[in-house]
């Protein structure tokens, strides 16, 4: 059946539709990672988006549930080149077709990818609309696709309550604004007693709860709409808990000490971006995936001082608290998918947390 993807600049692809046969409207975003497309589809990051893979073939091995980044697929819609219609794989369980009609996500194949990307490189990330309507009319479209604005994301892919992993170590309390598994499988790995929290816990039920650390996760949308997470991050920066931060976190815990965030043109996603440690001069290759970025010349550097950069384009990749066992990173250490290669940052913080200890 015929696939419609409709820019807000009114370019329009022609395509065939898969997944659901429904019309959606969002943010359109492209992730450049070659592989991972099950990790992608399932990371909370994308609530709110509808994603376009750059890689030109997708869904060869299939789907295999074990590799699942939560309980289920997250993104508005799906956009592919080409997609596999017999995946070959011995832990395959299912196929993507099938896995996104299970989960009513529609989306749409056969397209230009590579023309798609680059517009949205050059005009920027833009809002988008896939439909199967062939007799959809441009100038009723357009102002509704234009109007699009995803709001409280954060409230959506939140867990409702709290849930434990068992461990031996230290006991972590982690902050679920949209937490990717393998954050708290990669704590449980090395030991820790990690207790996940909803989005909204206050500080106060954190506090009481005595944790060792304090892990902050990914999450989806615009940082500025969580005024009542801010407010409490605040008030943790006061105490003496060991805290670490990926991506969302990173920037929340920025603004509730006075940073600002902007949106980026087009924003990091994919598994090959370099990152710089200021302090030992090494590059790291980290997975990434966000649209929003800190201001980090706005920050204070009595307060915070900058730890990691972007090499391709400068923009901050981390923070490191003055005074506090606090830092930050914009990039994902767990990886899932992408390279591990600053995976050495969940150890720094078990040191850190066993010395406080």
């Amino acid at each position: 059946m015929k696939a419609f993807l409709i820019l807000e600049d009114g370019t329009v692809f022609e395509g065939t539709g898969i997944g659901a046969d429904r019309e959606i409207i969002s943010e359109i975003v492209f992730n450049t990672s070659m592989t991972g497309y099950l990790e992608i589809l399932t990371d909370p990051s994308y609530a709110g988006q509808a994603v376009v893979m750059t890689y030109p073939l997708i869904g060869n091995y299939g789907i295999c549930y074990e590799d699942m980044e939560s309980h289920r697929p997250w993104p508005d819609g799906y956009i592919v080149r080409e997609l596999s219609r017999m995946p070959s794989n011995f832990r395959c369980e299912n196929s993507i077709q099938n896995f996104l009609t299970d989960h009513s996500i529609p989306g749409i194949c056969g397209i230009d990818t590579r023309a798609l990307t680059k517009i949205l490189r050059e005009k920027g990330t833009m809002n988008g609309m896939i439909t199967r309507n062939e007799d959809f009319q441009l100038e009723e479209v357009l102002p509704r696709i234009k109007a699009y604005r995803p709001t409280d994301v954060v409230r959506q892919v939140t867990r409702r309550e709290k849930d434990v992993l068992p461990g031996p170590g230290p006991k972590v309390a982690l902050l679920d604004f949209g937490a990717k598994e393998n954050i708290a499988r990669s704590l449980n790995e090395r030991g820790c007693q990690v207790t996940i929290y909803p989005a909204y816990t206050s500080a106060e039920e954190l506090i009481a709860a005595k944790p060792d650390g304090i892990m902050l996760s990914n999450g989806p949308g615009d940082p500025k709409e969580c005024t009542e997470i801010i407010r409490e991050l605040r008030k943790l920066y006061e105490t003496e808990i060991p805290i670490f931060a990926i991506c969302l976190g990173h920037q929340l815990m920025a603004l509730a000490m006075g940073a600002d965030t902007y949106k980026m043109k087009y924003g990091h996603r994919g598994g090959n971006h370099p990152v710089k440690d200021l302090e030992t001069g090494r590059v790291y290759i980290s997975s990434q995936n966000h649209g929003y970025v800190v201001d980090a010349k706005g920050m204070d550097p009595s307060i915070a001082v900058p730890a990691f950069v972007n090499v391709n384009d400068g923009t901050n990749e981390g923070l490191r608290y003055i005074g506090k066992k606090i830092f930050t990173v914009q990039f994902h250490p767990e990886a899932c998918p992408g390279p591990r290669d600053s995976a050495y940052l969940f150890d720094r913080f078990i040191k850190m947390m066993e010395v406080e200890k």
